[in-house]
């Protein structure tokens, strides 16, 4: 598709801040709002009218069925109903999927149209208190467009949870692996901190630090994380932090420069917990200097690479 043709590369955007969004509308209504999400999730839009679906029996409510696309099939989920729209007939068939990667995991989404992709800073990108409220809430941020129009970024973690959450961590089995796991003393008695937007992935990592018994302190964006730490009586005591890559205000990209750069937090272990799991971004934050990348659905395994970093930054403060 045109749209996705020309974009910046994802280090390119990371060392400025900035992100791209590829906005879309669910209806063809004028006062219908725009909705958006990150360019690096997306593979390509296709009309609706030109695939067949398979429904699947007792499926989910808003799984409408699979497509086969290049010889994959596909989960197409109906993100209008799940935004409370139910698109008539007509509609349906002059409707589109946009199909997305999260984690590896490979879905399309009903959508209206593609309109266009937009580029902004991750401080343009705002966090309202209010998309917080309760365990219901869809939107995760919103940024505007150049005529003032409001663009909503929703939370395709929830919407993959509700639907599909067998591709999400598996906690319960998290915990058991992690049972023989032995835990330093700095991690035991220190707090990690966690720099993370959506609130599915903050209920999973709150599950699997809790159930270990092991302490926390979460943070809905990069900036309140490195403002947190900036006003710490004691950096050296924080025993790791792991950061989201997409979050508003800050990036993640930016809360790893600004750590490394800093001579009082540049031991601490950073690993990046995202489901923006290209190539690309897991080769940026590692130039970046983060200690580690772990994807979304392999949250499990984010406790035994904290223990691995302290580890590795002990063995370097050792006497030669």
């Amino acid at each position: 598709m045109s749209l996705l043709e020309n974009v910046d590369a994802a280090t390119n955007l990371a060392k400025n801040n900035e992100v791209q969004l590829l906005v879309f509308k669910i209806d063809i209504a004028e006062e219908s709002p725009y909705y958006a999400i990150n360019v690096f999730k997306t593979r390509e839009v296709v009309e609706a009218k030109r695939h067949y679906m398979t429904l699947i029996p007792a499926a989910h409510p808003l799984l409408e069925g699979t497509i086969v696309l290049r010889g994959m099939q596909i989960p197409i989920l109906n993100l209008p109903r799940w935004l409370g729209i139910e698109l008539d007939d007509t509609k349906k068939k002059t409707s589109n999927f946009l199909i997305c990667d999260f984690n590896g995991i490979i879905i399309g989404i009903r959508i209206m149209f593609a309109y266009r992709v937009i580029k902004k800073n991750w401080n343009e990108m705002h966090a309202p208190d209010t998309y917080r409220l309760g365990n219901d809430s869809v939107v995760i941020n919103d940024t505007r467009m150049e005529d003032g129009s409001l663009c909503l970024i929703l939370d395709y973690e929830k919407l993959l949870s509700d639907v599909i959450p067998q591709a999400m961590v598996n906690v319960s089995a998290a915990t058991k692996s992690l049972q023989n796991l032995k835990i330093p003393d700095k991690l035991k008695n220190g707090t990690v901190l966690i720099a993370e937007d959506s609130k599915t992935a903050q209920r999973h990592l709150r599950q699997i630090f809790e159930n270990l018994h092991l302490s926390y302190q979460m943070f809905n964006n990069g900036k309140e994380l490195v403002d947190y730490i900036m006003r710490h009586p004691d950096p050296a005591s924080i025993p790791a932090i792991i950061t989201d890559i997409e979050m508003p205000e800050m990036s993640g990209f930016t809360v790893i420069q600004r750590l490394k750069a800093n001579s009082a937090t540049k031991a601490i272990p950073i690993i990046v917990n995202s489901s923006m799991t290209g190539e690309n971004n897991k080769r940026e934050a590692a130039s970046l200097g983060a200690d580690g990348f772990i994807d979304k659905t392999k949250s499990e395994n984010i406790l035994p690479l904290i223990v691995e970093k302290m580890n590795d930054v002990e063995m370097k403060l050792l006497p030669r």
